[in-house]
């Protein structure tokens, strides 16, 4: 007799219990914000100093690789960790210092204005041992969490290297 009351009061209890668990409204899911890069800011053509812009001149060309966000969500923000993948090869006109390429992130909201902005540069030691080299960067963006936020990604070229990508890399 005994344990036909627990197998009866049993479904009782797991509810009960289950219901206390859940405790008010269901949380609203947010989807974090996916990175994207900014048309004619994927890739970089740095020259070494000096008047030459043909293929011979170049110190440096760089690429975003990759971008991807993770989130964590509270109340009132979004911390949002940007993982960015940026890559460099050496051209036949690089020299044995350290290479910086230029970055930006930018944050618009639902409007596309931007909201935030950094700069940042990823370093490199390219040789002509090795002359290739991928940078993982990660950065941290805290954002009020009833945004509707974009990030926008992408190298940032002088005006010269901006038109040389943009005439399809000819001289």
């Amino acid at each position: 007799m005994t344990h036909r009351k627990f197998v009866i009061l049993a479904p009782a209890l797991l509810a009960l219990s289950l219901a206390a668990c859940g405790g008010g409204t269901p949380e609203v899911g947010y989807a974090c914000p996916a990175p994207f890069t900014v048309d004619d800011a994927g890739r970089l053509t740095h020259f070494a100093d000096g008047p030459g812009r043909d293929p011979r001149d170049i110190a440096y060309e760089a690429s975003i690789a990759g971008a991807g966000t993770k989130c964590s969500v509270s109340r009132s923000r979004v911390d949002v960790t940007l993982l960015l993948r940026i890559s460099a090869n050496a051209g036949p006109s690089a020299s044995a210092a350290r290479t910086s390429v230029p970055y930006f992130v930018r944050v618009l909201d639902s409007n596309n204005n931007v909201v935030q902005s950094q700069e940042f540069t990823a370093d490199f030691r390219l040789t002509s041992a090795n002359p290739r080299a991928t940078s993982q960067e990660e950065l941290t963006l805290t954002l009020p969490r009833d945004g509707g936020f974009r990030i926008a990604v992408g190298l940032k070229p002088t005006p010269e290297e901006l038109n040389y990508n943009r005439r399809g890399r000819q001289p």
